[in-house]
C-alpha cells in the first residue's frame, strides 16, 4: 500500500484530543455521521412508507422464513443473505410495515458504521456529505427499507475498502474488513468479488498478506451457504453461475449505459429496456457524476493521499462494469455499489470547491454548488415520490387479485400458478408453481393432481389462451387478467 495511506491515519489520530481546554469532552467526532445516518433512516420511513407492500423479489427472499405463504422457488441467481437478514422480523411477523422500519433502522445503522470505517482517511465533514449525497440518491432510500441485496453489497463495499486501508495502521480494521466481505458474499457473491478486485490485486502486489487472507476469509464465510447450496441442487458453483447467467440473458458483451439511464427515471426493472431516455434534468447527475469523482482524484494527489481515493474509485468502477457492460438489461439499484463508493472523492471535490482557501471565485462556487445540490436533491425527492406511488399502486393490484382469489375459495392450502404467480401466491398465502420459464419447477399433470387435493388457481393475461389443463375451469376477468381456478369440492 503507498505510504499515503499511513500518514493520513497516523496525522489524523494526532489531531484528536479527548478534551477541549476547559476539561469538558468534545462532541464525538462520529457525530455528524450519526446525524446523517439518522436523517437517512427518518427519511425512508417518511418518504417511502412502511405500509407499501413487498415486491416480486422480496416475496421470493421474504417467503423462504415468513409464515405467510409457504417458500417460493429460490433461482440460482440468488442467494440467501437477504432472507437471513430478514428473518428477525419476518420469521414470527407478517407486518410489512414492522419490516420496513426494522430494515429502515438497519439500513442506517449500517451507514452509519461504513462511514466510520474512513473515520481516520477523510475529515468528517467529507465523510458526512458523502453519506448525505448516498443516502440522498432516490434509489437509496427507496431500497434501504426494501428485502432486496443491493444496498446491503453498497455498504458492505464501501467499509470494506475503508478498513482494507486501515488495515495496515490498525489492526482492529481487521475485524471490519472481515465481517464487510462476508456481508457482500452472503448477500451476491458474484458482486462482492467484482466489487474486491482491486483489494484483491492491491494485496497481491504489495503482499498485504494479512488483509488479503481476512479478505478472502470473509468472502468465503459469507459465499459459503451459495457454494453448498449450488453443489446440493445445482450441481456446483460452475453449474449454477451458468443457470444463473442464462436467466441473466447470458452474460457477455452487452453495452447497458443507455438502459441505465432509461431505467434513472424510477423504472425498478427496465427488461427489455426502450422508450425515450428520461428528462435531462433527471440524469444530468449521472454525467456530472464521474467528472467530480476525478477531481476528486486530483484533489488527493495534490494533498498526497492518492491511494484513500483511488482505491475506492477503482472499486467502483469494477463494481459497475458487468451491470454497464455484460448484462442485456438494466436496474437502477444495480449501481448502488458504485454510486457508495463515488459517494467519497465526489464528497471531497466538493468540499474542496466551496473550502478553498485564497481563491477570488470561492464565493460564486460555494454558491453554485448549493444550488446544484438543492436542485439535484428536488428531482431525486420528485422521482422518489412518482416511483414509490407507482408501485404501491402495482403491489395494492396483487393484494384485490388476493382478495378475489379467497372470494373465489382459493384459501390455503393453495396453488398458483401462471402471470406474476409468485408475488400474488405470496400476497394470498399459497405456494406457487410455473411448468415454464426461470422458475420452472413443476409440470401440468403435477398440478392437475394438485388441483384434486387443495384449491388452484392460474392467472392468464386478457388474450391469452389458458395452459391446457385450465381450458375447463371458471374463471373471471380482473385488472386485465382472467383468474381461471379450480376448488375441490367447488364450494366457495
Amino acid at each position: 500500500m503507498a505510504g499515503s495511506a499511513h500518514a493520513t491515519l497516523a496525522g489524523l489520530r494526532r489531531s484528536r484530543s479527548p478534551r477541549t481546554s476547559d476539561g469538558t469532552r468534545p462532541v464525538p467526532a462520529t457525530a455528524p455521521l450519526a446525524a446523517v445516518a439518522a436523517a437517512f433512516t427518518l427519511a425512508q420511513l417518511l418518504l417511502v412508507r412502511p405500509g407499501m407492500g413487498l415486491g416480486w423479489d422480496e416475496a421470493v427472499y421474504v417467503s423462504q422464513v415468513s409464515p405467510q405463504a409457504p417458500a417460493a422457488f429460490f433461482s440460482a441467481p440468488r442467494a440467501r443473505g437477504v432472507s437471513l437478514l430478514v428473518a428477525p422480523v419476518a420469521s414470527w411477523s407478517t407486518s410489512t410495515a414492522l419490516l420496513r422500519t426494522y430494515l429502515a433502522v438497519l439500513s442506517g445503522l449500517a451507514l452509519y458504521l461504513a462511514l466510520r470505517a474512513w473515520r481516520c482517511l477523510f475529515p468528517v465533514r467529507v465523510l458526512a456529505l458523502s453519506g448525505a449525497l448516498l443516502a440522498s440518491l432516490w434509489v437509496t432510500l427507496f431500497y434501504g427499507p426494501q428485502a432486496m441485496p443491493n444496498y446491503w453489497v453498497a455498504v458492505g463495499a464501501l467499509a470494506a475498502v475503508g478498513c482494507f486501508l486501515r488495515a495496515r495502521a490498525d489492526r482492529s480494521a481487521l475485524w471490519g474488513l472481515a465481517a464487510s466481505a462476508a456481508l457482500m458474499a452472503l448477500m451476491r457473491p458474484m458482486d462482492a468479488v467484482w466489487a474486491v478486485l482491486p483489494l484483491l490485486a492491491l494485496g497481491l502486489a504489495r503482499r498485504h498478506r494479512r488483509a488479503l487472507v481476512v479478505l478472502l476469509a470473509g468472502l468465503a464465510a459469507g459465499a459459503a451457504d451459495w457454494v453448498v447450496e449450488a453443489y446440493a441442487d445445482y450441481g456446483g458453483p460452475v453449474r449454477r453461475l451458468s443457470e444463473g447467467s442464462a436467466i441473466q440473458g447470458g452474460l457477455g458483451w452487452h453495452l447497458a449505459v443507455v438502459d441505465q439511464l432509461r431505467s434513472l427515471s424510477g423504472r425498478a426493472l427496465c427488461r427489455p429496456c426502450t422508450g425515450a431516455l428520461p428528462n435531462p434534468l433527471v440524469t444530468v447527475w449521472w454525467f456530472v457524476l464521474p467528472l467530480l469523482a476525478v477531481l476528486g482524484l486530483v484533489v488527493a494527489v495534490r494533498a498526497r493521499r492518492t491511494t484513500v481515493t483511488l482505491l475506492p474509485l477503482a472499486c467502483a468502477a469494477t463494481a459497475a462494469f458487468p451491470y454497464l457492460f455484460m448484462i442485456g438489461y438494466a436496474a437502477p439499484r444495480f449501481l448502488l455499489p458504485a454510486y457508495a463508493l463515488l459517494a467519497l472523492p465526489v464528497a471531497d471535490a466538493l468540499t474542496y470547491l466551496v473550502t478553498a482557501r485564497r481563491r477570488p471565485w470561492r464565493p460564486v462556487v460555494a454558491t453554485l454548488v448549493c444550488l446544484g445540490l438543492a436542485a439535484h436533491l428536488a428531482v431525486q425527492l420528485a422521482v422518489l415520490e412518482n416511483t414509490v406511488h407507482n408501485t404501491t399502486e402495482d403491489r395494492r393490484g396483487w393484494s384485490r387479485t388476493a382478495a378475489s382469489l379467497h372470494r373465489l375459495g382459493v384459501r390455503p392450502p393453495c396453488l398458483l400458478t401462471g402471470d406474476g404467480a409468485i408475488p400474488v401466491a405470496f400476497y394470498t398465502g399459497c405456494s406457487s408453481a410455473e411448468t415454464t420459464g426461470h422458475n420452472a419447477n413443476s409440470t401440468g399433470e403435477a398440478i392437475v393432481g394438485t388441483a384434486r387435493r387443495i384449491p388452484v388457481a392460474a392467472l392468464v393475461p386478457d388474450g391469452t389462451r389458458p395452459p391446457g389443463y385450465a381450458r375447463d375451469w371458471p374463471s373471471e376477468p380482473l385488472d386485465g387478467q382472467r383468474l381461471y381456478y379450480s376448488v375441490p369440492g367447488g364450494g366457495r
